[in-house]
């Protein structure tokens, strides 16, 4: 990347930090672009998120029996809840039933070690074993579906629990849909922008799963916008988090830092005045850049910059 190139996304990522303060912003996880995200579609992604549930549970003792979460296994990506033009995301949970109580913390850890054999990752770090009713968190490599193995407390005076899996797999686009891809004007965009795009909102869906805290309705100034400055290209894409108590912006900064830590970025802190200071994150590889701020909303704003490919 040219150095004129990473000037410019930090000057724009500076001067949102800036209006942070005031609680505006101008105008989206994960370390890694999956190799195989541009193939998915609801079938294979929804077969994958399967198979990864079954990695972990196939091998399990005592044997649990499956009981598939009532909600919609398809839905909107998340990082798509600020522009006009959705893709899609799998999104499947399974309550581990009909084993002891006593067991849930055993099978949680067994998810874990299974999914260690095959090479994945850790989001953040190992789950805490002490806890007596642990989670852990972690990714395929290098498909990058997102998963999480944890205990939920049914008695916790005799340490008792159920264990569940969640797996999320990337974002993929909605074929289906035909006649909104005809009808957006972001469909003369150039390759280059368009992959720009894509990248820049990936990786806001990745800032979004380790924030763990709801977004906010789309305010003016957000969504993806694309800009050009001289021969580059760059996608900007930013969305907010519903306001926060001072304890959850603080919890939920510390998780987007060490995911930014873990995943290879490289990150600073920038003061934005009065309160809590902003992370501006560049990708190791890529080059995007992240800015995630609290406000004086309470709200805490995400701001993802990429730049389009030759």
């Amino acid at each position: 990347m040219r150095l004129s190139r990473m000037k410019y996304v930090v000057a724009v990522l500076a001067m949102a930090v800036g209006m942070t303060a005031c609680g505006k912003v101008s105008g989206d996880a994960s370390g890694r672009t999956p190799s195989k995200q541009g193939a998915m579609d609801e079938q294979s992604a929804m077969k994958r998120a399967e198979e990864v549930v079954h990695e972990a549970v196939d091998g399990m003792s005592p044997k649990p029996t499956l009981k598939r979460d009532g909600m919609e296994p398809v839905g909107p990506c998340a990082a798509d809840y600020h522009t006009t033009r959705q893709r899609k995301q799998v999104r499947i949970a399974y309550q581990l039933t009909g084993v002891p109580g006593n067991a849930a913390k055993k099978l949680v850890r067994q998810a874990r070690d299974a999914w260690v054999a095959r090479g994945y990752e850790f989001q953040v770090s190992d789950g805490d074993w002490s806890d007596p009713f642990p989670d852990v968190s972690m990714r395929t490599v290098p498909d990058d579906f997102w998963m999480t193995a944890l205990t939920g407390v049914v008695d916790r005076k005799k340490g008792e629990g159920l264990a569940a899996i969640t797996v999320t797999s990337p974002c993929f686009a909605d074929d289906s849909d035909d006649s909104a891809a005809t009808a957006d004007p972001a469909s003369s965009r150039t390759v280059s922008d368009a992959q720009a795009e894509r990248l820049a909102k990936d990786h806001s869906s990745r800032i979004y799963d380790a924030l763990r805290v709801p977004h906010a309705p789309t305010q003016d100034g957000e969504g993806i916008g694309t800009y050009q400055d001289g021969e580059d290209t760059f996608s900007h894409h930013s969305w907010s988090t519903r306001p926060l108590t001072k304890e959850e912006t603080v919890k939920a900064m510390a998780r987007v830092r060490t995911f930014f830590e873990k995943a290879g970025w490289s990150v600073r802190d920038v003061s934005a005045g009065a309160g809590a200071a902003s992370i501006i994150a560049r990708h190791p590889t890529d080059g995007s850049v992240a800015q995630v701020s609290p406000s004086t909303t309470g709200a805490i704003r995400v701001g993802v910059t990429t730049i389009a490919g030759p």
